[in-house]
């Protein structure tokens, strides 16, 4: 059985935050590249920037599987050979492990030595990249030199990546899978991390199944006082109550806990719409100008609050990238899971006038 058809059966998803099935994204790489008639070259890209806050498994993993990162995406290199060979007299499949500027500083000699003699190079994430940086059509622009910032689609990657050539872009933990799902050592596993008011910060791998209940009980991170959790990418997750935890993490397996008792909410709230604000590379009108607004409209004396939601719909539908259109998530899922729990005694007049608008 070829890898391809193994990686079908184990229903391997990425791991960087959209779960789009692997397999499916492999094949269209694959396709691309007997499409094109004389395409020789092929890309194999590791995105290893990872800059979500309260996410930090693909530096724990680099840190202890490099080795089976490293082993994917020789895999996914050989996988992808025979198909640029097939469609021309000679085939060309370069890798890059586009790397957290952080994580190079800590990981270069380790990761230098496990791929000397291999086609693939280590391209380190630029320091003013910021989050949006990790984007995965922003990474080719930095591969290729250019402004880092996310490229309209389509063509999408698989089709025409860097140079124009296809190219498969997958994240550190999918390509960690790829390599155990080789060796038929695939357990339906996946690294959560675990940030935030808890004991027992830390990245944990546990299966897939697993509702966030049964990972905070499992990891003994369980809170003893009221609490509600933010899942799946970092500011740009979902917020769900204590009664809300029967479900399985999505998107990039992180799980930040805040207390209800010592958090102030406007300011959870401000430091997302910060980071919204702070990482939108300017590309687009309604992430660039529609992420200071916001701020500006939540901080006034008197909160427009249609105004306000008005400017949530904008994001949603008109970015560019994820980024934008991730805005509303963290914001209407508090405002709807949450905030009914909050004594609303204890929060100002303007912040409570409205919130219906919202949900």
């Amino acid at each position: 059985m070829d890898i391809l058809e193994k990686i079908k059966l184990a229903g391997l998803v990425g791991r960087g935050g959209a779960c789009f099935p692997v397999a499916k994204k492999w094949s269209a790489v694959a396709q691309a590249l007997a499409d094109k008639a004389g395409e020789k070259k092929c890309y194999v890209v590791c995105n290893a920037a990872e800059g979500e806050p309260g996410v930090i498994k693909d530096d724990y993993i680099l840190e202890h599987h490099a080795d089976q990162v490293i082993n994917g995406m020789k895999i996914a290199v050989d996988f992808l050979s025979a198909y640029a060979k097939a469609s021309a007299d000679k085939g060309v499949v370069k890798g890059y492990l586009f790397l957290n500027y952080g994580y190079n500083k800590k990981l270069k000699k380790k990761l230098t030595v496990l791929l000397k003699s291999s086609v693939i190079e280590i391209f380190v994430k630029p320091p003013n990249a910021g989050y949006i940086g990790g984007e995965e059509s922003a990474i080719l622009n930095a591969i290729e030199g250019r402004r880092v910032e996310p490229r309209l689609k389509p063509p999408f990657p698989t089709t025409a990546g860097l140079w124009g050539c296809p190219t498969l872009v997958n994240n550190v933990e999918t390509f960690y899978n790829v390599s155990l799902v080789e060796a038929n050592r695939y357990e339906n596993k996946r690294f959560y991390s675990l940030t935030g008011d808890c004991p027992r910060e830390g990245v944990y791998d546990l299966p897939e199944s697993f509702s966030i209940e049964k990972i905070l009980k499992a990891t003994k991170n369980y809170p003893k006082f009221p609490f509600f959790v933010q899942c799946g990418g970092g500011a740009a997750g979902e917020v769900l109550n204590s009664r809300q935890l029967k479900r399985s993490v999505q998107g990039a397996g992180s799980i930040t806990i805040y207390s209800i008792t010592k958090n102030n909410y406007k300011k959870i709230i401000k430091s997302w719409l910060n980071f919204f604000m702070s990482e939108s590379c300017g590309q687009c009108a309604p992430c660039r100008e529609g992420t200071f607004r916001l701020g500006e409209v939540f901080l006034a004396e008197k909160t427009d609050w249609v105004l306000f939601n008005n400017l949530l719909d904008n994001l949603a539908d008109t970015s560019v990238c994820a980024l934008g259109c991730s805005v509303p998530v963290p914001i209407r899922s508090f405002l709807k899971n949450v905030y009914p729990q909050i004594n609303q005694a204890n929060e100002s007049t303007n912040f409570t006038t409205n919130i219906q608008i919202l949900k």
